[in-house]
Order: structure tokens, then C-alpha cells, then sequence
């Protein structure tokens, strides 16, 4: 697969770095010219993470994946990393190009800054999708909730040292030889860890990571807010084997959003659309499809 041509732009001083592709007429809600879909990724991700996802939707609704601010090739500057701050560079970006309205496709962290994005400018969204979602409940993993406690900083850039990516490295060729290969969440968490090596990429993951995690848990929740998305079509999709994100959260809030639908990617961790992603892709093609105001509800 070709790698997507990537573009920048300037957001408030600062380099934001986007892929912009698909049906070029495609303007939003607004235009009758078809789709456009905003594609937002996890802590610690890039639009690396959509990147078949993008070429293959591409072909019938123009596509739209940003390196959030602190993340991939987009600056990683000293400041908010709150997911108001990431939902209003999000809204910058569209007024840059022209776009009204979008439907938003956000993973983990990514979930949380759709549904502010979805709170702040509800008209800007037509559809919703959550996948494996932050801000719907308290669990999170060990690790996350260990990465924000104080000391933290001293720790992080042992993760992407020589002899710990060499060490993982060696291990993986051993799996390799006995002809396994490594889950697409081992594989994932392996690349985005590697950013470690970088002191503003540690700063950024640590601010993000702490605007919405405590020792405790997830300290962001949605749910006190759902009446104010509750018109909006919303596919909810999980893995059921997520080690980060229990299921349940998904479950939950979909029980609660009458215009929801909610899959269960039975073999999946936490990344369901690369752990499946022919799956995934023929259930984001039909939310995509549906009507906007006239959801078709599954349960």
C-alpha cells in the first residue's frame, strides 16, 4: 500500500500535521457532495493507525486523519493537552479547509475528543463513532494510570532505549522463526512507545495522558453529558479481549444512547479495526451510509 501523502498547516503558531484524502468535492453535511469522514486517533498514535482504513475508504467519501497536536509529525508544543483543547484544533482544522460538518470516527483517546468535539459544536458532527473509547467509565489499565504518577518521566525513556528495543527486537524475531507474529496491539503499543525517545514526545504523552487519568483511573466521564449528543446516530465498536478499556464502558453507554448501535469484535483487543479491520470496515461503511437524523438502530 502506497503511504498517504501527508499536508501541514499552521494552527495558532503551530504545525499540525494532516492526510486529506478521497472524493475531493466531498464538503460535509452541507454540500449533498458526498461524506467526510474526521478520523481521530489514541494517545500515543498517528493517522498511522488508519492508514488502510484511509486508502479504502477513500474510494466514495473524502477522508480526513490528523496527527493531534503532541502526536506523529504534528508540533508538540508547552501547553493544553486537555480533550477541549484537542476538539478545538480539531474544529480549526475544518474551518481551514472548508469542511461544515463531519462524521467522527475517534479511538481510545480519540473517543473522548470526538464526544467533547460532539458537546462543543454539535453542528459540526452527523455521526458519531467510538471504537474501544476513553471517558466512559473509571477503569483504565495498570500501566496507563502507572505512567501518570509522579517520577514517571524518569521511566519513560528506559522504555525506548537501545537495549530495551534491542531486547524486544530479538524477541520478536524468535516468534517470527516459529512462524507466529505479534498481535496488532503488541504491534501498535511497540511503535507508539518508540516516540519515547523523544523528550517533547514524553512531555506531550505526559500531559495528555494526566488531563484525563489519575492513579486511580479515568477522570473524565461522559456519560453526565450524553443528552447532548443523544440526537445523533453513534456506533459504538469494542474488542472484547481490550486489556486497556474493559467492554462494558461501550456497553453501558450504549444502553444509555438511544440512537446507538454497538458491536462486539469478539477476538479483538484494543484496536478491533486492526485486528479485524474487513470487519470494521463493513460497519463503518454502513453507519456511514445511513441517513443523517434517520439512524437505523441495532441491538
Amino acid at each position: 500500500m502506497a503511504a498517504l501523502a501527508e499536508s501541514t498547516v499552521i494552527l495558532h503558531g503551530n504545525v499540525l500535521s494532516y492526510v486529506d484524502t478521497g472524493s475531493v468535492g466531498a464538503g460535509g453535511g452541507n454540500s449533498g457532495a458526498g461524506p467526510v469522514v474526521l478520523f481521530v486517533h489514541g494517545i500515543l498514535g498517528s493517522h498511522l493507525n488508519w492508514a488502510e482504513l484511509l486508502a479504502e475508504l477513500s474510494e466514495d467519501a473524502r477522508v480526513i486523519a490528523p496527527d493531534l497536536f503532541g502526536h506523529g509529525a504534528s508540533a508538540k508544543p508547552m501547553g493544553d493537552y486537555s480533550l477541549g483543547a484537542h476538539a478545538a484544533a480539531l474544529r480549526d482544522l475544518l474551518d481551514v479547509l472548508g469542511i461544515e460538518t463531519v462524521t467522527l470516527v475517534g479511538h481510545s483517546l480519540g473517543g473522548g475528543i470526538a464526544m467533547q468535539f460532539g458537546y462543543l459544536f454539535a453542528d459540526r458532527v452527523d455521526r458519531l463513532a467510538l471504537i474501544s473509547s476513553g471517558g466512559l467509565g473509571r477503569e483504565v489499565s495498570l500501566l496507563l494510570r502507572a505512567a501518570v504518577l509522579p517520577g514517571s518521566e524518569l521511566v519513560l525513556p528506559l522504555l525506548a532505549s537501545n537495549l530495551v528495543r534491542d531486547a524486544v527486537g530479538w524477541v520478536a524475531g524468535r516468534v517470527r522463526r516459529v512462524g507466529l507474529s505479534a498481535p496488532p496491539d503488541a504491534v501498535e503499543a511497540w511503535r507508539e512507545m518508540a516516540s519515547f525517545s523523544q523528550p517533547d514526545s514524553r512531555r506531550a504523552f505526559l500531559a495528555t495522558a494526566r488531563s484525563v487519568i489519575d492513579a486511580g483511573g479515568q477522570t473524565v466521564y461522559a456519560g453526565n453529558r450524553f443528552a447532548l449528543i443523544g440526537s445523533l446516530p453513534v456506533l459504538i465498536v469494542w474488542g472484547a479481549r481490550d486489556p486497556i478499556i474493559p467492554y462494558r464502558h461501550g456497553l453501558s453507554a450504549h444502553r444509555e444512547l438511544p440512537q446507538s448501535t454497538f458491536e462486539l469484535f469478539e477476538h479483538s483487543g484494543h484496536f478491533p479495526h486492526l485486528d479485524d479491520p474487513d470487519r470494521f470496515s463493513r460497519a463503518l461503511r454502513r453507519f456511514i451510509a445511513q441517513p443523517v437524523g434517520h439512524p437505523s438502530v441495532l441491538r
